[in-house]
């Protein structure tokens, strides 16, 4: 973090606020779909009035779908229900009756076929072998206007000049430009949150949801949505959708009238997460510290999920399925990992498993030290709380690994060595290969800024971030030098370049670019093709060895291909001797740079503040 149904029901919710949702029965899921694995749902209904629904009158009358049980809610306005959706069951529209006090009410609840491919065309998964784009929808390109205010919403705010309000980028500015981010080489598209945000101000972030089932109107909604999720899926790309377990908004519909009232958190007066992530592993740990790191609300404005609330944790595991359906995602970011119940996790993340065997999770840890990372992942340490999480978002080779290399006085344990440090430890990792590595996000300042807008730095950054191991994701705008300071953090997500009619400078023609600027650019691109079609740097291993005077030396190699990796951070000049890396340049004569094609042999010279990638020939 900072961190639709169909027919009349999908229509009312597009055009209407939060704060008119209850005047119908709503319900939850809003559809399902025929020979899913996870058959046995659980329905969360609400009343169309302010009567108690009787628990005692609910019928199903559809073949194939059972009834097997009702729970009634401390909210009696609400009401769960467990179905099962048997082998048997057809594609159609289930009609769900209930009495609330009088009153008759009918939920027409639509069941479809699967998705074409019944997650085999979809739910993909991301791996070393992608190149992942980090774009907030709001600040990336307006390809819609018609959608920048949508009345009846609370945020009704427009204003490019500010930092904080609205800007009107949306999915079809995105979808104008999935052949821009296909040339850059870029693979998959991770999107910060898309589901409905009605808060009543900061709102561009997406990170405060007020209704889960429904996609952000003034991003286009549902039906955009789907179609980036098919465009992204025409052009051979991928689609990650970013999840948020912990909080939702203060708007939230439940929130504002909850099912149950320890469907949050609560605490006898406001109490935020401490957020420190060592009490959920510290053996020496008191139980109230643990408690605040959980059960911590993240803002004021940001209420806590209980998921130890059986209804909850299958209110949030069933949307995820759902989301994954229905959307086609290929890839699941999830925020603030750490402060969520990590049981609960486990649960929601093996349900996401069984149905998409292929699916690709990976959470955001935001942590100092490679071991406090490495426990909120799959990882070899002998502890009693064990991770089922596939990868996290690499903070440690950030804070301890690229910034430090690229910004740090070359020392026995200072600048590049603590690049070098940081990878050792990849031996608690039962994969590392599953962690997504990266030079900024939404949250963080950017790369630009913290190499104090030194263009070789930010190109050393940028070789690194495509030859590393790991899952590469580029930050929008990392491409052009987008600059700027987390103090606020409305700084570090300004507009691209170019996504807006009117704009002086273009960064999807390259119009009005500086030199500099077109030159990263055109660098990003030419590594990240490359990278495309290279095995070594896609599958294959890394050798590393210990850096000397400032330069670190690392290969990535296959049985069919070996680059090698030169990074120079220091202020001088240097000469390569191939004989001091003979396990791995035995064999090879000469080599190609990839950035140039020029043909380099051994001893070749490396500039200062340099990273060279050379591909190794006979």
């Amino acid at each position: 973090m900072f961190k639709k149904s169909v027919g009349l029901i999908s229509i009312f919710f597009l055009f209407f606020p939060a704060a008119f949702y209850a005047q119908k029965a709503a319900i939850y899921p809003t559809n399902w779909w025929v020979g899913m694995q996870y058959h046995q749902i659980q329905l969360l209904i609400k009343s169309a009035t302010s009567d108690a629904i009787a628990t005692n009158q609910i019928q199903i009358n559809y073949p194939g779908v059972q009834l097997l049980k009702v729970h009634p809610l401390e909210n009696k306005t609400y009401v769960a229900i467990d179905i099962d959706i048997t082998g048997a069951t057809k594609p159609g529209i289930v009609p769900i009756v209930f009495w609330a006090g009088n009153s008759k009410q009918t939920i027409q609840w639509p069941l479809y076929n699967r998705r074409n491919g019944n997650g085999t065309q979809f739910a993909q998964g991301v791996n070393a072998s992608d190149f992942i784009y980090l774009a907030m929808p709001d600040r990336f390109s307006n390809g819609d206007t018609t959608n920048d205010r949508i009345p009846g919403m609370r945020d009704q705010s427009l204003n490019r000049d500010s930092i904080y309000l609205r800007h009107g980028g949306d999915f079809q500015g995105i979808i104008n430009h999935l052949d821009y981010l296909q040339n850059l080489g870029v693979t998959t598209l991770w999107l910060t949150p898309v589901i409905e945000n009605d808060e009543p101000n900061r709102t561009e972030h997406g990170y405060a949801f007020t209704n889960h089932y429904i996609i952000d109107p003034r991003l286009g909604g549902e039906t955009m949505y789907l179609k980036l999720s098919d465009a992204l899926h025409k052009h051979g790309m991928k689609l990650i959708q970013d999840a948020v377990y912990n909080h939702v908004g203060s708007k939230n519909i439940f929130f504002l009238d909850p099912p149950m009232h320890d469907w949050f958190h609560q605490w006898p007066t406001f109490t935020q997460t401490s957020y420190k992530d060592q009490p959920l592993y510290d053996p020496y740990a008191a139980a109230i510290d643990k408690k605040i790191t959980s059960d911590g609300w993240f803002t004021q404005k940001m209420p806590d999920l209980n998921q130890n609330n059986p209804y909850v944790a299958n209110f949030l595991i069933q949307h995820a399925i759902w989301s994954v359906e229905k959307f086609g995602v290929d890839g699941w970011r999830i925020d603030t990992y750490i402060y969520n119940d990590l049981d609960f996790m486990n649960r929601c993340n093996a349900a996401l498993e069984k149905e998409y065997p292929k699916i690709t999770m990976f959470g955001e840890t935001w942590v100092h030290g490679v071991s406090s990372q490495a426990y909120f992942v799959n990882n070899k340490i002998q502890i009693p709380f064990k991770s089922n999480l596939q990868g996290a978002t690499d903070f440690q080779m950030l804070f301890d690994g690229i910034l430090p290399a690229v910004n740090q006085p070359f020392g026995w344990t200072e600048g590049v060595n603590r690049l070098y440090s940081t990878l050792a430890k990849d031996f608690l990792y039962t994969n590392p290969m599953h962690n997504v590595i990266f030079l900024d996000n939404h949250d963080l300042s950017r790369f630009f800024s913290e190499v104090k807008e030194d263009v070789a730095k930010q190109k050393m950054g940028i070789a690194w971030l495509l030859t590393s191991r790991g899952i590469p994701q580029m930050y929008y705008g990392t491409e052009v030098l987008m600059k700027g300071f987390t103090n606020p953090d409305g700084w570090v997500r300004l507009d691209f370049p170019g996504g807006w009619k009117g704009d002086k400078k273009n960064a999807f023609t390259g119009e009005g670019l500086l030199t500099e600027e077109f030159a990263v650019q055109q660098y990003t691109r030419t590594l990240a093709n490359f990278r495309k079609s290279s095995p070594a740097l896609t599958t294959g291993k890394l050798m590393q060895y210990v850096p000397k005077d400032g330069v670190y030396v690392y290969f990535r190699y296959t049985s069919t291909q070996t680059i090698m990796c030169v990074m120079n951070t220091s202020e001088k000049v240097h000469k390569t001797d191939w004989n001091n890396y003979a396990q791995r340049t035995a064999g090879f004569t000469k080599g190609t740079d990839v950035t140039d094609g020029k043909t380099v042999r051994n001893n070749f010279e490396i500039a200062p503040k340099t990273l060279m990638v050379v591909e190794l020939k006979q």
